[in-house]
């Protein structure tokens, strides 16, 4: 593994643990794709750091248990933000 992916996982990881933050929205500060990040957390990150990966690995259980409330919430928004207002 060459070091600067080594380095992005542990980083990614990390960041996951202190912010909470979704995989989506760490992508944008890595500057590399979803599936990237996501591979580097689930697959390298535990080879790597396997206390760290635990810990990753909770939240994003989090995360996907939750995914379709937070998806509901936007769809209502979005459909809200839509309907003109009556009076």
């Amino acid at each position: 593994m060459h070091e600067y992916i080594r380095e992005r996982t542990i980083s990614a990881g990390r960041h996951i643990v202190e912010t909470e933050e979704t995989v989506r929205s760490s992508v944008k500060i890595f500057g590399v794709s979803k599936s990237t990040v996501h591979k580097s957390l689930t697959e390298r990150l535990p080879k790597l750091d396997p206390a760290l990966a635990d810990e990753v690995t909770t939240i994003l259980h989090y995360h996907k248990a939750i995914r379709h409330l937070r998806g509901g919430e936007a769809t209502k928004a979005k459909y809200e933000k839509q309907q003109p207002l009556s009076n």
